[in-house]
């Protein structure tokens, strides 16, 4: 009797160390789709003065002034190093851009852009999504920098694609056709794989 109960959790045992294999296994392929992703994009973030309706309607007219000016800049870099480098010897020019936009529309609030890693939850765009991660982001803070914030993808220029567009640019970026399969949804895991990412980037971030 003890024999055959010794057996059973050995058996346990075997089954319970298989699970926490695949679960780490699972979580380090998370972590790597995670980081691929995130090594071949740009995102925009935009943060408003504050949540009244003025400063909500300015963020968003800063938003297009800054995209009407990055996107041809960035029409020609080939892959995320480049573009970044290109967004590097603009981002005096690009606050220069914000600003008059800002004082076109009646405010003398301050704003600074500056290219640095942030951490984004899971997000859901029209055409596409991306998982949770830390992405290189141009950020542009206007005034105390207190409002929502509006989130977005300039390399590759996703931000004004259509829908049926997004494959191409991202394709066109450097991103894998898994890659785009994940961000478009069309890959059928992509719910489970976003969720795992999340999970595993928020555990990371936990624990550093």
């Amino acid at each position: 009797m003890k024999t055959e109960q010794a057996g059973r959790l050995k058996l346990v045992e075997i089954v319970l160390l298989l699970f926490l294999a695949a679960f780490l296994a699972t979580g380090a392929m998370a972590l790597q789709t995670g980081q691929e992703l995130s090594d071949k994009v740009v995102r925009l973030h935009v943060l408003a003065n504050s949540d009244s309706e003025e400063d909500q309607a300015l963020k968003l007219k800063v938003r297009d002034r800054i995209l009407a000016y990055a996107e041809p800049l960035l029409a020609g870099a080939a892959d995320r190093r480049e573009a970044e480098a290109l967004l590097r010897g603009q981002v005096l020019e690009l606050e220069r851009v914000a600003a008059r936009e800002i004082r076109a529309n009646g405010y003398d609030y301050a704003v600074t852009i500056e290219l640095e890693d942030t951490v984004f939850p899971t997000r859901e765009y029209e055409g596409f999504s991306l998982p949770a991660g830390k992405y290189l982001a141009l950020r542009a803070v206007i005034g105390a920098g207190e409002g929502q914030n509006w989130w977005c993808v300039v390399f590759p220029p996703l931000c004004a694609a259509a829908s049926a567009e997004v494959p191409e640019a991202a394709l066109a970026a450097g991103l894998s056709p898994s890659q785009v399969g994940l961000i478009t949804e069309e890959d059928q895991g992509y719910v489970l794989k976003s969720k795992l990412v999340e999970f595993w980037k928020t555990l990371e971030n936990t624990l550093e």
